[in-house]
């Protein structure tokens, strides 16, 4: 069960911050405020999710070791799919 719980959680991040936002005050205990969930929607959903997790995971645990890696490697897989249309567009002509 919590393969496939990981496996919706990196498909459709998006999805799972909106029920996240809905359904707990997951994101309201590690953000403070609707602004930066919102552009972590719209940007870096996946970022947005691991720095929630790590933040209630428990305190000033964020941005140590093991989670500061976590957190990097979200910011690559988010900008990741930022960019890789692009590259994808530009290889057709």
């Amino acid at each position: 069960m919590p393969c496939i719980l990981l496996l919706v959680f990196l498909a459709f991040p998006r999805v799972v911050l909106v029920l996240m936002f809905l359904l707990s005050d997951y994101l309201t205990r590690a953000y403070h405020g609707l602004f930066v969930p919102l552009l972590g929607f719209i940007f870096l959903p996946l970022t947005t999710l691991v720095y929630a997790w790590e933040v209630n995971s428990g305190p000033h645990m964020a941005m140590q070791g093991g989670n500061l890696i976590l957190l990097i490697l979200a910011v690559v897989v988010d900008l990741g799919g930022l960019s890789g249309g692009e590259w994808h567009r530009r290889s057709r002509w």
